[in-house]
This record gives C-alpha cells, structure tokens and sequence, in this order.
C-alpha cells in the first residue's frame, strides 16, 4: 500500500460525488499487488481511495472513497 497525503488550495469535485469538497488536506490509499512470475519487481494497482469528511457529522469523521487513481492527482492540478 501507498500513503500520500494532497493539500487542495481550491474546493474541488471527483466523479460519483455528489457534494463539492473543500480545500484542505486528504489522504490517498492505493492497493498494489506484486506481479507474479516475473523477472523483474511489479506491481498491479488493485484500489485507489481517497478518505473524506462526512458531510454532515463532527469533526474528525472519516469515509473512504474508491476513485479512479488518476483522478486525485488531476483535480490538484486544476
């Protein structure tokens, strides 16, 4: 698994979300597994998520999100 964290300036939207989400800074989990049979090291993205505040709760409530995995990245740099 790898942990990044990505600090929007701007509120910003994925896909299948129904709310616009506001700046700030959000963790990024994406599954790998190893590739078997190879000759070299590689790995297979298995799941992207991207944990959120809930909309309507307090602070410090969580929900994990499946997203595409270039889709974080590239409302960053919108």
């Amino acid at each position: 698994m790898t942990r990044k964290t990505l600090t929007f300036d701007l509120p910003f939207t994925l896909s299948g979300l129904d709310e616009q989400q506001p700046a700030g800074t959000y963790t990024v989990d994406t599954d790998e597994e190893l590739l078997e049979g190879l000759s070299f090291l590689a790995y297979r993205r298995v799941a992207t998520t991207i944990y959120l505040p809930f909309a309507h709760s307090g602070s410090g409530s969580l929900q994990a999100v499946p997203v595409d995995p270039q889709e974080p990245d590239a409302a960053l740099r919108r």
